[in-house]
C-alpha cells in the first residue's frame, strides 16, 4: 500500500506541474527572457513578443495535457491497487514514460506556431 501510495504521487506530479505551469503562462510568461526559467528555445527567445506568444501556446498545450493526463493517471494507478510492488513499480514506471511524452513533445507544435506566426528574425508575419 505505502509504495502503490507512493507510486501514485509520483506519477500525478508530472500533469500537476503542467496544469499549474500551464495555467500561469496562459495569464503571464516569466517577466524577462533568460536562460533559467520557462520555454526558452532560441525561437521563443528572439524578443519579448516571440517570448510570451511561446509560452501562452505552450502553456495552453500543458494545461490541456495536464488535465487529461492527471484523472487518467488515478485510473491506471488505480488498477493497479493490491498488486505486487512488481507490478505497481512497472505500471507506475511505464505510466511516467508515457507523460513524458506531451510534456517534451510539446515543442514541437508550438516552434511550428512560432515559425507560422513569426519569421526566422522574430517579427509578426
Amino acid at each position: 500500500m505505502g509504495f502503490w501510495l507512493y507510486m501514485l504521487l509520483m506519477d500525478l506530479l508530472i500533469p500537476f506541474i503542467m496544469i499549474v505551469f500551464g495555467k500561469s503562462w496562459m495569464r503571464t510568461a516569466p517577466k524577462k527572457i533568460n536562460h533559467i526559467y520557462g520555454y526558452r528555445t532560441s525561437m521563443s527567445m528572439k524578443n519579448i513578443d516571440t517570448w510570451v506568444f511561446a509560452h501562452y501556446y505552450c502553456g495552453k498545450l500543458w494545461y490541456r495535457c495536464g488535465v487529461v493526463l492527471f484523472p487518467v493517471s488515478i485510473i491506471v494507478m488505480g488498477l493497479v491497487f493490491g498488486k505486487t510492488d512488481d507490478v505497481v513499480g512497472t505500471v507506475g514506471g511505464i505510466l511516467g514514460g508515457v507523460q513524458m511524452i506531451p510534456l517534451i513533445g510539446s515543442i514541437i507544435p508550438t516552434e511550428k506556431a512560432l515559425r507560422r506566426t513569426f519569421d526566422h528574425n522574430g517579427k509578426r508575419r
